[in-house]
């Protein structure tokens, strides 16, 4: 049982303000395995303050000097890659070899691409007379979930870092150990006191305070829908900049004409990767009436080799979900979806056989869904899959736009072109065609419910800057 009773505040590790702690439990053994300290109102004055105080001289670092910043900052990651992954595994649940092969690298990827946008960024441009100029923000809020922790906390760092930004980060008390971990990588690294501050805590407190705090400049949140549209609320006060990257209920259309057995055991095994716990995983597959037996067959051959267990284990495919609440609540989803009369394929209620311990949700697939049923309204953020039928080609796509969110969608076709047509006319900020994967140069975000802004690559640099039009800037002298 580590502990964690100190924040990264001004360059240094130091003592909170109040006296609260929380325990970090892993969710495959129910164990507490570190303690936590739980930052107040004034925890949140001191970092500000020293984001503030830092702001001046860092906004004025050249590119160059930001450059050699991130590529000190991948260094010391890369030599730490594996105690992030360590740590990831055991905060959230992630299998071992999720661990390792995506949710640690995801954050040297972030950096990365940073790193190769900055050195082409256009900060400056010319407009007749006028120059127009790019100017970093000022403090940023970051406000990071649990789900892909080193995604998300590095997919809004280095943007802050390399567009000359400070900032002041709360990580989920849920899954906080990686974050502290990352404090330790970017201290190392040198990034200037001030520059990256961290405290610790709960949305109702540190993250209120910070959302409504008059010197934070623009906040940055990752999360559910309903604390995103609270980020909104207390930032008006100050009319900040306020960016979200929310829920989702992405649609993965099959249409009529693909292979069948390949992209609906490829929608499946998306739908399950990280517990199904992705804002965009793929949770409703759209298929032809006509093939919903067939799809069902396939979907439940398939889901039967998800194995749930050990996040060490090497035959283990998803690990536990988070928490004790987040099972509650998929328990309660998956019961919702039996009682309004979907057909289980896979899974159903409970944890998997042989398992009496640890957040564990049996992978579960619904056929014979409609899009009025729960399970195709909320986002669950489990392993469970709803397979919906269509008519045609606009059916498919009205029941896809059906929904209050609009994050990401899947269209898989045998005529590229048809599933490009298709693809623009899904209200979403992101479509995958045929299962192309993400790219982290391509921006990250989405319409609707599902927040605004987008993140990654040089689109994430945006949302980290002003823009300025100095009048008569290149006017002729005399």
């Amino acid at each position: 049982m580590s502990h964690h009773k100190q924040f990264y505040i001004n360059g240094k590790w130091v003592e909170p303000k109040g006296d609260k702690t929380l325990d970090v439990i892993n969710p495959a053994t129910e164990e507490a395995v570190a303690t936590i300290a739980l930052g107040n109102k004034e925890d949140v004055d001191l970092a500000v303050s020293a984001a503030k105080n830092a702001f001046d001289s860092y906004s004025s670092t050249s590119r160059e000097e930001r450059i050699a910043l991130l590529e000190r900052v991948m260094a010391v990651f890369k030599n730490r890659m594996g105690e992030v992954a360590e740590a990831i595994s055991i905060e959230m649940g992630a299998p071992a070899k999720l661990s390792k092969m995506a949710q640690a690298p995801s954050g040297l990827g972030h950096f990365a691409a940073a790193l190769e946008a900055l050195k082409e960024f256009e900060f400056e441009e010319q407009i007749g007379n006028t120059q127009v100029v790019k100017e970093p923000i000022g403090v940023c809020g970051l406000i990071t979930p649990w789900n892909w922790p080193m995604n998300q906390l590095t997919c809004k760092i280095a943007p802050a870092l390399a567009t000359g930004c400070t900032m002041v980060l709360k990580p989920s008390e849920v899954a906080p150990l990686s974050a502290l971990l990352l404090a330790e990588i970017l201290d190392e690294a040198g990034v200037p006191a001030g520059v990256f501050n961290l405290v610790n805590g709960d949305g109702p407190t540190v993250g209120a305070a910070m959302s409504a705090h008059p010197d934070i400049d623009m906040m940055s949140f990752t999360g559910s829908t309903g604390a995103g549209r609270q980020v909104m609320q207390n930032g008006a006060q100050t009319i900040k900049r306020v960016a979200l990257e929310l829920g989702g209920k992405s649609a993965n259309i099959l249409l009529d004409d693909v292979n069948f057995e390949k992209m609906v055991a490829h929608g499946v095994m998306s739908c399950m990767n990280n517990s199904g716990q992705s804002c965009n995983a793929p949770t409703r597959m759209l298929v032809p009436n006509s093939r919903m037996d067939e799809v069902a067959a396939i979907a439940q051959a398939t889901v039967a080799k998800v194995k749930a267990g050990d996040p060490n284990a090497d035959d283990t495919v998803i690990g536990p979900v988070v928490s004790k609440a987040q099972w509650n609540k998929i328990q309660d989803l998956i019961t919702a979806g039996i009682e309004e009369g979907a057909k289980v394929v896979g899974g159903g209620p409970g944890r998997p056989e042989g398992i009496d311990k640890g957040y564990y949700v049996k992978p579960t697939v619904f056929s014979h869904v409609n899009n009025e049923m729960t399970i195709a309204r909320e986002e669950i953020f489990g392993p469970v899959l709803s397979i919906i039928g269509y008519e045609n080609e606009d059916d498919a796509v009205r029941i896809a736009n059906d929904t209050n969110y609009g994050l990401s969608g899947y269209v898989s076709s045998s005529d590229l072109e048809r599933a490009r047509k298709v693809a623009r006319r899904i209200r979403t900020g992101m479509v995958h065609l045929n299962g192309a994967p993400l790219d982290n140069k391509a921006p990250f975000g989405g319409y609707k419910e599902s927040g605004n802004g987008r993140e990654w690559g040089h689109y994430g640099f945006e949302d980290f800057l002003e823009i300025k039009s100095i009048f008569g800037y290149h006017a002729k002298q005399g």
